[in-house]
């Protein structure tokens, strides 16, 4: 994301590879410490990380980099979020969104966090246009499982099923949140479809139940897309990506 420069904090510190993404698109032009994670294959800006410094969650790191405002998502040790609270340090958190309002929310909390509504907004822009694409077309929704090499599938009061929704999908998954699917409900139940997840990352899960062979064979030619674990990692504005993914699959 490009604008114009933005006034505010000069030194912000990310907890996580999902805090990561946040401070690169709304503040690249800060002096950022990122997580170890900041550049690996599942990080959507992992380009834009190359050459940033990196910081390891953690107490010392944290008191030697002295920022202005520290961005987190999960990461950070018990001592260094207690020594935050206890000085006053700027926190912004991003929540756990499970749908794209919720990502639109955390995009405006950290934005304002960094003083950076400007290229926030922008944002948002970028992933409704994302989300405009990907709407159907079709009167008919298919239906369709959601399956990740581990074994699990995403149900209702999920950011996975909200990209099913945003695609004209329906979630084939019967039970709310996360859970497991066995090799042998695959067997005697086949879906009619599958959406696979984090497939790509070659060494996740390679001897889990969704690598299993009995589902391989399952699910060959019913696999509507295979969306890159880079847009699933972090609830963030490129979900919307994985949506307009699901729904080029669908065409």
């Amino acid at each position: 994301m490009t604008g114009p420069a933005e006034a505010g904090p000069t030194r912000i510190l990310s907890l996580d590879q999902c805090a990561d993404q946040y401070v690169l698109a709304l503040r690249p032009d800060a002096d950022l410490a990122l997580s170890p994670r900041a550049d690996d294959p599942d990080s959507w800006l992992r380009e834009a990380a190359k050459g940033r410094a990196r910081v390891r969650p953690t107490l010392e790191a944290a008191v030697a980099f002295q920022p202005d405002v520290v961005v987190r998502y999960w990461g950070g040790e018990p001592r260094l979020l207690n020594r935050l609270e206890d000085r006053g340090t700027a926190t912004v958190v991003i929540a756990d969104a499970t749908d794209f309002d919720g990502i639109r929310a955390n995009i405006r909390a950290v934005a304002q966090a960094l003083d950076a509504e400007m290229r926030g907004e922008a944002l948002i822009a970028r992933m409704n246009a994302r989300l405009a694409q990907a709407a159907p077309t079709a009167p008919e929704h298919p239906t369709a499982l959601y399956l990740t090499p581990g074994g699990f599938t995403a149900g209702k009061e999920t950011l996975i099923d909200a990209i099913f929704r945003a695609a004209g999908y329906r979630n084939a998954a019967d039970k709310p949140y996360f859970n497991p699917v066995s090799v042998e409900r695959i067997a005697l139940f086949p879906p009619v479809r599958f959406v696979l997840g984090f497939f790509d990352q070659s060494r996740a899960d390679w001897r889990g139940p969704g690598r299993h062979p009995v589902v391989r064979e399952a699910a060959r030619g019913k696999v509507a897309a295979k969306l890159p674990a880079a847009t699933l990692t972090c609830p963030a504005w490129f979900a919307a990506d994985a949506a307009a993914m699901l729904r080029d699959g669908a065409a």
